[in-house]
């Protein structure tokens, strides 16, 4: 295990990402491939096109998230918590559009958040969801709905949120400079959070999943652990990479003996004093100290 700045562990080469779908079987002419505890199957005669092989992943990705929406859903929080946010219910189709529209590309590298932030994914569904960008770049166009229960200083306003998520602007504005469009981003990286509720204390101050009670956190780290493997599992990409430490503790946790590269990165939070100085070239530092390519920025929006 190497360490250093990002944390970086490797195991043995896996297959380029995105390459094989995993059928399930190994009939016709299946090829099965094992990495780690993770089985892939490359079944051409029976899934045809890329297409079909972009599609599948991304329903298998949209089934995760709904298993992850109801595992969660019946966990209660204790004060200083008095409302639990949970995007996953009420901006479900919002959600599920960004999964099918995006899921299914086989990124080479995941990269995973912490939860939703107050005027990101609480309100559009998306990670780091800044509205505009999720309405402008991403071309998000569902319906979110209301929580039930509403903080009156952090009422949820959907894709038309006039609030800027700093976090959010500064990474998909960042994807948006250096890649240009979507699909070019989504064929290298795909964006998960960790933990899919936000929680807000009486003030309206947002409580990170970290400061929960130990009791608290068992059974929501659990749903969250299993998740992530899935995603992993059925994304394969050959990086895994922490936005902050939080989630490169998690996912290390998470992932165990799976064969990827696990790092981590500047979180573009603007509380992070050193976000502030300049995240983006920051964040380009770890991917590229990982191993990660990113396209040149004398031809923007090409990918690597």
């Amino acid at each position: 295990m190497a360490t250093g700045r990002l944390g970086a562990t490797s195991g043995l080469a896996s297959p380029p990402a995105g390459t094989l779908c995993d059928t399930g079987g190994t009939g016709g002419t299946g090829i099965p491939v094992m990495v780690s505890n993770i089985r892939m199957t490359a079944n051409v005669g029976r899934l045809g096109a890329a297409g079909s092989c972009m599609e599948l992943r991304a329903k298998k990705l949209v089934r995760i998230a709904s298993r992850l929406r109801v595992e969660t859903a019946g966990l209660a929080f204790a004060p200083p918590v008095t409302h639990v946010y949970r995007p996953l219910e009420y901006a479900w189709a919002a959600h599920r559009q960004f999964l099918e529209r995006y899921a299914g590309r086989g990124a080479v590298a995941v990269l995973i958040g912490m939860n939703p932030g107050p005027f990101g994914m609480v309100q559009t569904g998306v990670p780091f969801g800044d509205s505009a960008l999720v309405r402008e770049w991403l071309g998000i166009e569902a319906k979110v709905g209301r929580p039930p229960h509403e903080h009156p200083k952090r009422p949820v306003l959907g894709l038309e949120c006039p609030r800027t998520e700093v976090s959010g602007r500064r990474l998909w504005g960042w994807a948006r400079a250096a890649f240009g469009e979507p699909d070019r981003f989504f064929a290298r990286f795909f964006v998960w959070n960790y933990c899919p509720l936000a929680f807000v204390e009486t003030s309206g101050r947002n409580r990170t999943p970290d400061k929960l009670p130990a009791a608290e956190r068992r059974p929501l780290f659990k749903a969250c652990d299993r998740a992530l493997l899935k995603v992993v599992e059925e994304i394969r990409p050959t990086h895994v990479v922490g936005i902050g430490r939080f989630a490169f503790d998690r996912a290390s946790a998470a992932l165990g003996t799976t064969e990827v590269t696990l790092g981590w990165g500047p979180h573009p939070s603007p509380a992070s004093p050193a976000a502030n100085r300049g995240w983006a070239p920051q964040f380009e530092s770890a991917l590229l100290e990982l191993g990660i390519g990113l396209p040149s920025r004398n031809q923007p929006g090409n990918s690597c």
